[in-house]
């Protein structure tokens, strides 16, 4: 496994692998929910190139940018386990060489809404930054976890609108055994917080199972210690709220940790 921090070096990288390539871009912090997208990519490609970068532009200012986790050596071990070829590690002034960038990608409508609403530019800077990233790794294909389904639906419509010759794949939600959805912030949880992160599971199924999103909203309202920010049926693709939507989609504040989740309608994957 080649891990590189420079473009030079990871043009080089690149340049060598003959075949399909997949790409794999995380913040790092990574988990079993980042090891089943890595697990994907290899089946879909004939070579694998994971990113590791903690993007400043996707962060507002009163975000955890500086409390994000950073665990470099168990994240490169993790890479290698799961057969990756090559990890492209670089600092913000390598993505970003004229400091952050005048001219940047706009999310439009679907960066207004929900997760758009609730942090300003996000997405603006989640797609400046896959755009660069899908330029730099030139994959065939880029896998995203559903977990970040507005994320997902935004980067599909980049690269719909703007011809990015990628194809790009979805890989289903990772949980724990109690229907927690993995993520890099679920260490943030004390351990009464984590069973009061189990809610937000239960919500999205109470949910599906009513046809209804505000039974969910009910049950995560009534649980201590969690502050429901929203948890609406949307429509898949423009995240506008749809009550035959095919998507539940939350999001909430377990202590002051914020955590999204999301199920897809009549999908045997989840449940």
């Amino acid at each position: 496994m080649r891990v590189v921090d420079e473009r030079g070096d990871l043009s080089a990288v690149r340049d060598g692998l003959r075949g399909r390539v997949a790409v794999v871009m995380t913040m790092g912090a990574l988990h079993e929910g980042h090891a089943a997208l890595l697990r994907a990519a290899r089946r879909s490609a004939d070579h694998v190139v994971a990113t590791i970068f903690v993007n400043p532009l996707q962060f507002g200012p009163a975000e955890d940018l500086d409390r994000y986790p950073r665990t470099l050596a168990a994240d490169l071990a993790l890479c290698e386990r799961e057969g990756v070829d090559a990890v492209f590690t670089p600092a913000p002034h390598v993505v970003y060489p004229d400091g952050p960038p005048v001219v940047r990608v706009t999310a439009g409508p679907l960066g207004a809404v929900l997760e758009g609403a609730s942090r300003p530019g996000h997405f603006d800077g989640v797609l400046t930054v896959v755009c660069k990233l899908l330029h730099l790794t030139r994959p065939d294909v880029a896998l995203f976890g559903q977990k970040d389904a507005q994320q997902l639906a935004g980067i599909r419509r980049m690269v719909r609108d703007l011809d990015l010759p990628v194809q790009v794949v979805a890989v289903p939600t990772v949980r724990e055994p109690d229907g927690l959805a993995l993520s890099s912030r679920n260490r943030y949880l004390s351990a009464d917080e984590r069973r009061a992160a189990l809610v937000l599971h239960r919500a999205l199924e109470c949910a599906r199972a009513a046809g209804d999103a505000g039974a969910g909203r009910a049950l995560v309202q009534a649980e201590p210690g969690v502050e429901l920010e929203y948890l609406e049926r949307v429509h898949g693709t423009s995240f506008a709220a749809d009550p035959d939507g095919d998507l539940v989609v939350v999001a909430a504040r377990v202590g002051s940790t914020r955590l999204i989740d999301n199920i897809v309608l009549d999908d045997p994957q989840e449940g």
